[in-house]
């Protein structure tokens, strides 16, 4: 890590290669016990370690290589994906580098046939996506780890088998130097789709695979061209597929062609087959003149997929080494990241003993609900991308027809229902209502952002107030927001004191900077929301009691 933790500029990414380092544990006389290891160091798995690090847990990261991502692959992180990062340290770098969007634009043959915004609304930190470079997001991840001392990351340490244990897992790792075990009370694997550490317990992901190809390819060019999202469906340029484009940093665009599943992968991604596909859209569009290059390329198949249970055990699946889905609608990364977002906080208050071991079930069972909300929007959307009957083919295009002049009809188009973060219902985790609220804020729900008068006077942000990135103290907490002022507020505060419960407390004003904050969340003065440590609601009353509060934080941490 010593290149990262340098801050020498600029790095290329792409090019580094991080040693591999003898560890004092490959020669203990037994396997040495910890109580975190991660597996995979992409960005789920860094993000896991930083946030556990954050909590206070000590973690061994292992990465089976000694790079970063190559070719740009992921790279549209949506709005719930920065706030995670901004609790992490290193969303400002990301939103600075990336290019910020939230507007769409789908297109017919050659006739555009509407447009959606994705983040109409005023009144939140982040934009609704930017898209950035996977191998951006990886580099700050890994020089956010660097600065962290309980982040042990191992370059080039391989895990090749896994024994399970009562109280840990036994993982023998492979390196260059030899073979070595350690312990862990808990393993995350965060490895990847072709997670080897899936095939040493024995499991599957099932689900359905689709026949098609699809050929990626990053091409930098200087082109006048909003930065909005477009895609196209049976275009001139290039008939009866599809099309998407959208920029990247660095001047860099991501060109996504369909091409059926006849396509010859390797032939596909020769440059001097990609250069006039690119070229006969930028006619299309008007941009005869611009000159490009291409840089990577990939042509790839995919598959909407998960394993039954998430949980193994003392083994934790997170990311796509769990689920996968196809890319339209950026729901890999991001969700991989939310799942990173749910155990954290829940290894950890499991590993400090301030709560049992069945808090763990709650992270399979809430990110298996929503890996069936991202496969299932994921599937709906590659359904209607890709017809695979001529009856499909015919009641799509009838669709894209009617969505020109009639607003039912857009509403049936799909070229990826973009990423937005699960709500969590029916999860064991929730206390449910016994007052009446309106909104989407419901048990379950990450919390919305807002404006609002931060506690030293000035002007903030409710997300970066839940859980500053500085105080490790406040982020291992529970957070009660208490809307408003006067007696109702007060008479709140003071339920909240004698839960005697450690709790965060953020004040919301219901007038002024606090006005949108307090109609997002239906409150009035006195009204309390409790939010887990990943931000989401875990109960809300509008007169709390200290036992209702008590119960609830008993119950959010499977005390109950």
């Amino acid at each position: 890590m010593d290149a990262l933790a340098s801050g020498t500029a600029p790095i290329d990414y792409q090019s580094l290669r991080f040693d591999y380092r003898r560890h004092p544990d490959q020669d203990a006389a037994s396997p040495v016990r910890h109580p975190v290891v991660v597996v995979g160091a992409g960005p789920v798995g860094l993000a896991l370690a930083i946030d556990l690090a954050q909590r206070r847990i000590p973690v061994v990261l292992l990465d089976n290589d000694c790079t970063l991502s190559t070719g740009s692959r992921a790279i549209c992180f949506a709005k719930r994906t920065l706030e995670v990062f901004d609790r992490l340290g290193c969303a400002e770098r990301m939103v600075a580098k990336g290019v910020s969007w939230h507007v769409g634009k789908v297109f017919f043959r050659d006739e555009q046939v509407y447009r959606f915004d994705l983040l109409p609304e005023t009144g939140h930190e982040r934009p609704a996506f930017i898209n950035l470079q996977q191998y951006y997001v990886e580099g700050y991840l890994s020089e956010r780890a660097a600065e962290l001392p309980l982040i042990d990351l191992r370059w080039n340490n391989k895990v090749i088998g896994v024994e399970q244990a009562a109280d840990h897992a036994l993982l023998t790792i492979e390196t260059p130097e030899g073979n070595y075990q350690l312990a862990g009370e808990y393993v995350a694997a965060c490895d990847g789709s072709r997670s080897n550490m899936r095939q040493l317990l024995g499991q599957e992901a099932k689900g359905r695979v689709f026949r098609d190809r699809f050929l990626i390819a990053d091409v930098t060019m200087d082109a006048d061209l909003p930065t909005e999202r477009r895609f196209w469906f049976d275009p001139p340029f290039h008939p009866r597929q599809s099309v998407l484009l959208h920029k990247q940093a660095d001047g860099m665009w991501r060109v996504d062609f369909q091409l059926g599943w006849d396509a010859d992968p390797v032939e596909e991604r020769k440059h001097e087959n990609i250069i006039p596909r690119v070229r006969a859209l930028l006619d299309s569009i008007g941009h005869e003149k611009v000159q490009f290059q291409i840089g990577w390329a990939s042509v790839y198949t995919f598959a909407c997929q998960r394993m039954e249970h998430f949980r193994h055990g003392r083994v934790l699946f997170a990311g796509d080494s769990a689920h996968g889905v196809s890319p339209f609608g950026a729901r890999g990364a991001n969700s991989g990241v939310q799942d990173a977002d749910n155990l954290a906080w829940k290894l950890a208050a499991v590993v400090q003993r301030e709560a049992p071991d069945a808090l763990l079930d709650s992270y399979a069972s809430e990110r298996e609900y929503a890996a069936d909300e991202n496969i299932r929007n994921s599937t709906r959307a590659t359904d209607f991308i890709t017809p695979k009957s001529e009856v499909s083919r015919l009641f799509r295009d009838a669709v894209l027809d009617l969505s020109k002049r009639h607003a039912f009809a857009r509403a049936l188009v799909n070229s990826g229902r973009l990423s937005v973060p699960t709500t969590l219902q029916g999860s064991p985790l929730n206390t449910a209502d016994v007052d009446v609220f309106a909104g989407p804020m419901v048990p379950g729900a990450p919390a919305a952002d807002a404006p609002i008068v931060c506690a030293h006077g000035g002007a903030g942000w409710l997300l970066r107030e839940l859980c500053p990135a500085s105080s490790s103290e406040a982020a291992t907490r529970f957070t009660a927001v208490v809307f408003g002022e006067g007696e109702a507020a007060e008479r709140s505060l003071q339920a909240l004191a004698q839960a005697d419960a450690p709790l965060h407390i953020v004040r919301v004003a219901a007038t002024g900077e606090g006005e949108l904050a307090t109609q997002r969340y239906d409150a009035r003065p006195g009204t309390v929301y409790l939010l887990r440590p990943d931000q989401h609601v875990c109960a809300r009353w509008r007169n709390p009691t200290p036992e209702a509060v008590r119960a609830a934080r008993d119950r959010a941490l499977a005390k109950a």
